[in-house]
């Protein structure tokens, strides 16, 4: 059985330091797993989803977990990111991707959120 990647999709800023929580979440799921987790963004910043797809391809995986790290899911999600999934599905015809929910659909995710809120009252 190949390997099963995690990209973490974010939407790119031009300071580098926007990434950092990106970056923090990708090394605590790297800690927790053996296969590949890698970041992405759709514009500003690189890699791009299919340049991360495609590397994480390149690197044995047969299935791959786009999960947007998105508070929501607006028109980036809705739109942009279905199609830019579409041409990987295209281009990567060996590899089954996956996307997920926008991370902040998630109720898990919604109670940690409130929880912080919470604390800093």
């Amino acid at each position: 059985m190949g390997k099963h990647g995690i990209i973490l999709f974010g939407h790119g800023a031009r300071d580098p330091r926007w990434a950092e929580p990106f970056e923090r979440l990708a090394a605590k799921l790297r800690a927790m797993r053996g296969d590949p987790v890698s970041l992405a963004f759709l514009e500003l910043m690189t890699p791009d989803l299919p340049g991360a797809i495609a590397a994480q391809a390149a690197d044995g995986c047969k299935a791959i977990t786009v999960v947007p790290v998105f508070f929501g899911q607006g028109g980036h999600v809705r739109r942009d990111l279905p199609q830019i999934v579409e041409q990987c599905r295209v281009a990567n015809p060996n590899v089954a991707i996956h996307c997920a929910t926008a991370v902040g659909e998630d109720e898990a995710v919604l109670d940690a959120v409130a929880g912080y809120c919470l604390r800093q009252g």
